[in-house]
């Protein structure tokens, strides 16, 4: 079997050598890709080496640079290679990472990176966690985890008797929410319409005087109050202290979202953004974006450990629980973590194994230093973008997000502006992607990858200028 490994180690080094020099923009069209991929269903097996050669070959084309210093499109990171490569010994080595009896050394391994974690963002250290698939995910299980604390407050079971019949909740947000908030709502039952927004500022931050009003207007309503630590357009921090001051004296819990903004707290330069965030109840953030680990990567921390736990734990027959392993071994109970416990999932990767790999890889400085970086070349970017004739900057970064538009002569400045994000694209020079904000379409430029450099900054405005002229940018 080494032979094979060998083989796709070589495929996956050339794909990282190239990185620099291929386009960031994938290149293959749907109907090139169905064609080089789709086949009738295979009836005989095929050597792994000739699988996995050919599969290399017909993706060609169809593969997003998001790894790329020059992707500055979504917020995705770029793959730290201790976190990709211990993410292939975390596939190879094949654990189930829902029990500790499954996994003794993945367990330990995600303890371990969610006490790290916990220090590096600045939140409670008794606060339990969950490694989950994303912010999607982690949302879940904190709004979870409030929602059964609210309703236990009022004498409502729902983990045994569902929402028929329970007393109302609602869920407060500036209005400008990412729309996995919005998901979490409905995937718990709760229903959009719980969800009620107090209004923002024009960069998105959370109306504190509209909360107020909110809060007030029903003081015993069960009631979630979101917070947001980096809009995802403008990167804009809510008020968290006076916010959570707000929200604990009418008995709300309050919900962070940080997919990337968290890690602000890690930086002297930006953890002013963050104050007062370890005052929330719980804090969702993604490990694929700023601490750039492989996909499949989230984080959920909750204050109340109870309410965790219960919203999440499972029981069967067949577990083999931390507690009977202990117990066999002559252990204290305490002495292993049931990561089923935590998690809204059965089977699971151990995804603490990149964590903890990319942690001990970067160190404390490492991270502080590559999100310093980020939010430099963001500025950067968009400070660069916005010195070109035609173009205005609509959000300045606070950190790793801005916004700029397109302006056209005829006065249609969002085609103007779709029409050159189309343009950058196709260079495959840089990758930027559309959005729109407070009703006009802008580009938005985000950078969250370790591999970004003064060059690729240089390149990516480069590309932006020639679109804007109508040319091709060419390597520089």
């Amino acid at each position: 079997m080494h032979p094979l490994f060998e083989q796709v180690g070589a495929h996956a080094a050339r794909f990282l050598e190239d990185l620099d020099t291929s386009p960031v923009a994938a290149t293959a069209t749907l109907a090139e890709l169905r064609a080089a991929l789709d086949g009738p269903l295979p009836e005989t097996g095929l050597p792994p080496g000739q699988v996995l050669d050919e599969l290399v070959r017909d993706v060609q084309g169809g593969i997003l640079g998001s790894a790329s210093g020059r992707f500055f499109g979504w917020v995705i990171g770029g793959g730290h290679p201790a976190a990709v490569a211990a993410d292939w010994l975390t596939a190879t080595w094949n654990q189930n990472a829902a029990l500790y009896a499954c996994g003794p050394a993945e367990a330990v391994i995600e303890e371990v990176a969610g006490r790290w974690l916990k220090q590096l963002l600045g939140l409670p250290a008794a606060a339990s966690f969950a490694f989950t698939t994303g912010a999607q995910l982690a949302h879940v299980t904190a709004l979870a985890a409030a929602r059964g604390k609210l309703l236990a407050d009022r004498g409502w079971n729902v983990e045994r008797r569902g929402l028929a019949g329970a007393p109302a909740l609602r869920v407060l947000a500036g209005g400008r929410q990412h729309a996995s908030v919005d998901r979490a709502v409905r995937l718990l039952g709760l229903g959009t319409e719980a969800l009620r927004g107090v209004g923002t500022d024009e960069a998105g931050r959370i109306d504190l005087a509209g909360l107020e009003r909110a809060l007030a207007a029903d003081p015993a309503a069960a009631t979630i109050v979101c917070l947001q630590a980096g809009e995802i357009n403008t990167g804009a921090f809510d008020a968290f202290e006076p916010a959570c001051r707000l929200a604990r004296a009418h008995g709300a819990w309050v919900h962070v979202d940080g997919a990337f903004g968290l890690w602000a707290a890690i930086s002297p330069r930006h953890a002013h953004l963050t104050a007062g965030v370890e005052q929330a109840d719980s804090w969702t953030t993604d490990g694929h974006k700023w601490l750039n680990v492989p996909f499949d990567s989230g984080f959920v921390f909750v204050r109340d450990h109870a309410a965790h736990r219960t919203a999440m734990t499972v029981q069967a027959s067949y577990l083999v629980t931390a507690t009977q392993v202990a117990d066999a071994q002559a252990e204290p109970s305490s002495a292993a973590r049931d990561q089923i416990d935590w998690n809204p999932e059965w089977s699971r990767r151990g995804r603490g194994v990149a964590v903890y790999a990319v942690i001990r890889a970067f160190g404390r400085d490492g991270i502080q230093a590559m999100i310093e970086r980020c939010c430099d070349h963001a500025r950067r970017l968009v400070a660069g973008l916005g010195a070109m004739p035609g173009v205005q900057v609509l959000a300045e970064p606070e950190v790793n997000q801005g916004l700029v538009r397109f302006l056209a002569g005829d006065g249609n400045h969002d085609r103007r502006t779709d029409e050159i994000i189309d343009r950058i694209q196709a260079s495959g020079e840089a990758w930027f992607g559309g959005t729109t904000w407070n009703g006009m379409r802008a580009m938005r430029v985000s950078v969250v990858n370790w591999r970004t450099s003064d060059r690729d900054v240089n390149r990516a405005i480069a590309a932006v200028r020639a679109a804007l002229a109508g040319d091709s940018a060419s390597s520089l």
